[in-house]
Order: C-alpha cells, then structure tokens, then sequence
C-alpha cells in the first residue's frame, strides 16, 4: 500500500525533482559564445541584406576594471520620421554565454535613435551593434573591450 500523507507526497516530489534536475545539469556544457556563433546570432536578425558601417556609434570604455557592469550606449544618426526612423537597434557580443545581449524596438516617436543599457561581459571582447531602419537597411558599428575582471562565468561543478 501507498502512502498518500502530504509530507510522504511532498519528500517524494522533492527526492524525484532534485534528481532530474541534477540529471539535466550533469548533460549541460556551460554555454560560451565564440566569434562563430556570433556570426550566426547577427545572421538569425538580418538575414542576408548586406551590413553597412556607418550611422550607428557605439559608446562604452575601451578598458573595464570590472565586468558586472558596464555601462554602453547606442546612438544611431537617424531624422526618426515616420518615413525614414530606426526600427530596431540590437547588440551582440563575441564572448559571453549568449551571444545576443539585447534588442530595442523604435520607431519615430521615439525622437532619439539612442539606448542606454549596462551589460556583463565574461572576457575581453568585440561588441556588435546594429541598427535596422524602416528602409530595411542594417548599420553598424563595433568596438573591442579589454575587461581585467571578468563577469558571466559559469561554473560547471
């Protein structure tokens, strides 16, 4: 016979959850992206239209004491008219776990292509940015970071 007390339902569903849990960890490698997948992250958001330097400035320090926060901002030279605006600015990063750090949806209400954000970075790295506009056009600009403590880092043990 069963026993269907709550504790005995409790202890039981807590012993099964822990164990396919640590079963799930144990079949996980720690993600890193690499400057291939970084390819392919930018790929996934414009397709096959051409990448055009230029238009897009991407602000953050060259040199960073302390990857857990870094500040960056994003400002894209755009009129931001309901015919001619930035659509979208994304960031990607070469490095970190994901290679994929953000997107912002604009449009010509927004009076100011430019975001703002402070992000982790695991490593020294390059940071993508990209701008799409109503026109379908992608811009970009990147920049490389050296960070002397790194963020991001995931322990597989």
């Amino acid at each position: 016979m069963i026993d269907t007390s709550p504790e005995t339902t409790r202890r039981a569903f807590l012993v099964c959850s822990t164990g396919s849990v640590a079963a799930l960890m144990l079949d996980m490698a720690p993600a890193q992206a690499t400057p291939e997948s970084l390819g392919t992250a930018i790929k996934a958001v414009v397709g096959t239209a051409e990448l055009r330097a230029g238009k897009v400035t991407l602000d953050l320090p060259p040199l960073v004491e302390n990857g857990n926060t870094v500040p960056m901002t994003v400002s894209v030279d755009s009129p931001m008219t309901e015919s001619d605006h930035v659509t979208a600015i994304h960031v990607f990063n070469e490095k970190n776990p994901q290679p994929h750090v953000m997107s912002a949806t604009l449009g010509p209400r927004a009076g100011k292509a430019k975001v703002s954000m402070r992000i982790k970075l695991n490593d020294s790295q390059k940071i993508v940015a990209i701008a799409q506009t109503s026109a379908g056009a992608f811009w970009t600009a990147s920049a490389d970071v050296i960070v002397t403590l790194a963020a991001c880092v995931e322990d597989p043990t």
